[in-house]
């Protein structure tokens, strides 16, 4: 069985840490986040994924070569001379996709983190004999999306953009299960999914809908990305993964790689991720926070509701608040102050940030 991942374009949402590498390889949770979704449809039965790039492929590749023998997935690349919306690209992998069996494939967006029910959304898929299926998720205000309109049975009837008045409250979740037959709907030029395939294919009462049960976040901004930490965190809790940290200088949901040194003296958690190589010394308060790889903290930092990025070094006796976000080798002086700070990579920053700002 196959798979796309629609790996997409600049991923400026989330620069700077998409100013070292693409997006779906910015770590989260100590993986780059197309690696949970690699795991998730192997676990379904994927057995080749393909990703439909357009930016940086020189880097993909480094990736695919890296991964591809870990995950035990067969991953190959579809490379666009242009971005291809979400449609596009299906049509541009089509030999890859329709192989003849007839078998559904999978069709992701790369900045997607959820629970992943791929197998149960397949069986789904099939026993309705659908020509594509859309996972939804609820949502609280459904007037800031738009919402997909279903029968009791899942069979979608419509969609309603940013609705004045309540028509439902499930949304596009951003994952599908497509059979090949849809390919037949998609011309070689950029286009939507969303807009341009499914309104023909519901109109043709084969499109279904596909709830999903727990959590569901689009990773692709610093706010939702930490946001999205703290439910996946959540999630492994309920699910007692033994992944997590537990310890008296530990609180709530943690994640340490085992490689990481915790100093004396330190309080870490709620929500935090702690990546392989990093050193945090003595005395050091993380919350909310993500810090990759090969960082270090020097003693006494407070660091709440931040992302440090890659290598990069934080000052002694420094705070960091308000949703800061580092880029990979940043080197942050003692006694500093940062306050929604935003700071290219390779900087070397030796004065406050006390309200928010760009440091290019």
């Amino acid at each position: 069985m196959k798979a796309v991942i629609l790996v997409g374009g600049f991923g400026t949402r989330l620069r700077p840490l998409t100013l070292s590498v693409p997006k779906p390889l910015v770590d989260f949770a100590n993986k780059p986040m197309i690696v949970w979704q690699i795991e998730a449809l192997k676990a379904a039965g994927v057995t080749e994924v393909v990703l439909a790039i357009n930016y940086r492929p020189e880097v993909m590749q480094t990736f695919i070569d890296e991964w591809q023998s870990k995950l035990g997935v067969k991953i190959v690349c579809s490379q666009e001379s242009e971005p291809m919306g979400t449609a596009g690209p299906l049509a541009l992998a089509r030999e890859l996709l329709d192989d003849g069996s007839g078998q559904p494939f999978f069709v992701l967006n790369s900045d997607v983190i959820c629970e992943y029910p791929l197998k149960d959304m397949l069986d789904f898929h099939k026993a309705r004999k659908a020509e594509a299926t859309i996972l939804v998720t609820k949502v609280e205000d459904p007037t800031k999306y738009g919402v997909v309109v279903m029968d009791e049975y899942g069979q979608v009837q419509r969609f309603v953009e940013k609705p004045k008045e309540f028509v439902g409250d499930k949304i596009n979740a951003g994952i599908y299960v497509c059979s090949p037959s849809i390919l037949k709907r998609i011309e070689l030029r950029p286009t939507s999914i969303e807009r341009e395939v499914f309104p023909h294919v519901a109109a043709d009462n084969k499109l279904y809908s596909y709830t999903l049960s727990g959590y569901w976040m689009d990773i692709g901004q610093p706010k939702d990305y930490l946001k999205g930490l703290h439910l996946h965190l959540d999630s492994m809790a309920i699910h007692k993964n033994d992944k997590l940290t537990h310890g008296p200088c530990y609180t709530g949901n943690v994640l340490i790689d085992e490689t990481a040194k915790i100093g004396d003296g330190c309080l870490i958690g709620p929500d935090v991720s702690i990546g392989a190589g990093c050193v945090i010394e003595d005395g050091v308060r993380l919350s909310n926070c993500v810090i990759m790889k090969g960082v270090h903290v020097k003693r006494h930092t407070k660091i709440d509701k931040c992302i440090v990025g890659w290598h990069s070094k934080i000052g002694a006796w420094s705070r960091l608040e308000n949703h800061c976000v580092l880029g990979e080798d940043v080197f942050c002086k003692d006694e500093l102050y940062f306050n929604g700070a935003v700071v290219l990579p390779h900087k070397e920053i030796k004065e406050s940030v006390p309200s928010p700002a760009i440091i290019l």
